[in-house]
């Protein structure tokens, strides 16, 4: 073989081992399906929301919601595994759901749940208020209700105990928050609108919908 005809031949195995790697199938992580989840209150009961906003109320991903139930009690949101988080100021509850799913409830009192405790759909956490454990402001009675995926980048720990809600509702948020527009909670889609504080509340079995902030019977 001839030295142009054996560079030839070389350089065309090569091309096909080129593609041949190219074509190659990549493994793509499956998408997590949306979690199956309630309102964090009892249905039955009217409620005021102020509507969707970003955790720290300012800036970043839209994953969260104020509630204030008529009857004054936050409540799982779906089964799951109770993480309280603990600052110098109080604790502050979370639940782990299948599939890396989080929810948080934010600003509450006299909290009726322990850390690791097994929780079903609707058992109470505690009372509304205006606790601020970590940091943050609060004008008025309410759940902070939030929606995280831990699945989303594994590193980021999910203890956030110590943590000031500062960084929970920044650092972390952008890490492991997801947006709760187009969610279900229980009978209604959630959307987001433009501004912070914002958005609205459909039922989905009629597409009935309330502006948010607003008040709705559940």
């Amino acid at each position: 073989m001839s030295g142009n005809r054996r560079s030839t031949w070389l350089l065309a195995a090569a091309a096909l081992l080129s593609g041949g790697l190219l074509l190659a199938p990549v493994a793509v992580a499956a998408p997590v399906a949306d979690p199956v989840l309630g309102l964090p209150f009892a249905t039955g009961q009217q409620t005021y929301s102020a509507g969707v906003h970003s955790d720290n109320g300012q800036s970043g991903v839209k994953n969260a919601i104020d509630f204030s139930p008529s009857d004054g009690i936050a409540r799982s949101a779906a089964a799951g595994t109770v993480r309280m988080q603990s600052c110098s100021g109080g604790d502050w509850v979370t639940v782990d759901h299948s599939d890396g799913w989080r929810t948080g409830y934010y600003h509450l009192e006299d909290i009726q749940v322990q850390d690791g405790q097994e929780v079903a759909a609707g058992t109470p956490l505690g009372r509304t208020g205006n606790a601020l454990p970590c940091g943050g402001s609060s004008s008025g009675a309410h759940v902070h209700f939030t929606l995280w995926q831990l699945n989303a980048a594994p590193s980021t720990a999910a203890d956030w105990s110590g943590l000031s809600y500062e960084e929970v509702s920044t650092r972390v948020a952008a890490e492991v928050g997801v947006p709760v527009d187009g969610k279900v909670f229980g009978a209604w889609r959630i959307r987001a609108g433009a501004q912070q504080y914002s958005g609205r509340a459909e039922r989905v079995s009629d597409g009935f919908s309330v502006t948010l902030p607003g008040r709705f019977r559940v």
